[in-house]
Parts: structure tokens; sequence; C-alpha cells
């Protein structure tokens, strides 16, 4: 062992906390950076209504099960 014992220790220091306040938002200067709830790929706060698709579309779409179809259907596939 070549040295000093004292240079080949590590040494640690205690570095101050970037925030200003108790907010932990305030240490996110952007969050749409981020992603989150106010993020532009996703924006919960400003969502449009529901969609309601044209006339169209709706006569497209195939007519709900009743229960009973629906039961039967799950025994099948449970069986």
């Amino acid at each position: 062992m070549t040295g000093n014992k004292k240079e080949q220790e590590q040494s640690f220091n205690i570095l101050p906390h970037p925030a200003k306040s108790n907010n932990p938002a305030d240490l996110n200067s952007e969050p749409a950076e981020h992603g989150g709830l106010q993020s532009a790929s996703y924006n919960a706060y400003n969502a449009k209504g529901p969609h309601i698709p044209s006339h169209e579309i709706q006569q497209g779409l195939e007519k709900p099960k009743s229960r009973e179809e629906l039961k039967a259907e799950a025994e099948k596939l449970n069986s």
C-alpha cells in the first residue's frame, strides 16, 4: 500500500436543497417537459367533452347483446 490512508478515504459533502419553499411544484419549472397532468400530450384540466360519433358511424356499430346472450357466451367461454 502506497500513499496516505487519508488520501484513499472517500469524503461526502451535504449540498443545499434547491427548493425555495415547501411546495413541490416549485421544483418543476415547466411541468409540460416532464409529462404529468399538465403536459401537452395529456392535459387533464383542459379536456374536451365526450366524443359523440356521427350518425353514419353510429349506424355501422353492432347492436348491444342482451343479458341472456352475454350470459350464454360467458358460459360457453368458461366451459
